[in-house]
């Protein structure tokens, strides 16, 4: 979710596997790959490039992304949307919950937790149901603050991180405030390579981010 509403800061440096722009022998020790940074840098964009790159070489890919809606030029919420080509509400801008279906709010928006879970378990539960080496990709983006209302989601993501035969490709936002458990558990993952996105390094991560994949396949 590029243009998340909540702006993030580093705690800290890049520490040690937290990279801009790696050699290649290095990364190529990942399974999973994250890319993280600011809002608005250009993370979804980069994902829907490396999704592309792999899907035409041949190598299956399923998930899905958040994208911002925009109503007369204002930014109203976000949609979920799967690589299949399924949308469905992850928030919109809203003064009063929803009876029995609109629970959660961060800032401004309201998190409709029950749509966003009728799009994004199923992707997981299907990729986490795969077997064999070098399967399927599966794209997680994003995990922040909205999508961790859902426990179930925060379960399946788990059990995909863990299942044989799956490559994560996803994003993580950077730590500010009080550190959200999932995000901190993957970016401390021996098998997981976060890839910091600047807007200097944006249009020249796409190889990397595909090769690292490409690798965690294998």
């Amino acid at each position: 979710m590029d243009s998340d509403p909540r702006p993030y800061r580093h705690r800290h440096p890049d520490p040690p596997r937290l990279r801009a722009a790696s050699p290649l022998g290095p990364v190529l020790m990942a399974r999973h790959v994250f890319l993280t940074g600011s809002p608005g840098v250009g993370k979804t964009t980069l994902i829907q490039k490396a999704s592309e790159v792999l899907k035409s070489s041949g190598i299956p890919v399923d998930g899905f992304y958040t994208e911002e809606v925009r109503q007369g030029g204002r930014r109203i919420g976000f949609d979920v949307v799967t690589l299949s080509g399924l949308r469905g509400p992850l928030s919109r801008v809203g003064s009063e919950p929803l009876p029995g279906r609109w629970e959660c709010r961060v800032g401004q928006y309201v998190v409709d937790v029950t749509s966003f879970e009728q799009l994004a378990l199923p992707v997981l539960r299907n990729a986490g149901s795969s077997s064999g080496p070098g399967q399927r990709v599966c794209v997680i983006d994003e995990i922040g603050k909205m999508e961790l209302f859902s426990q179930p989601f925060i379960q399946a993501t788990r059990h995909t991180l863990s299942t044989p035969g799956v490559v994560v490709l996803g994003t993580i936002p950077v730590p500010k405030g009080k550190p959200l458990a999932l995000v901190e558990e993957i970016r401390n993952r021996p098998d997981v390579m976060v890839f910091s996105v600047t807007k200097e390094n944006r249009n020249h991560l796409l190889t990397e981010i595909v090769t690292c994949v490409q690798s965690g396949r294998k």
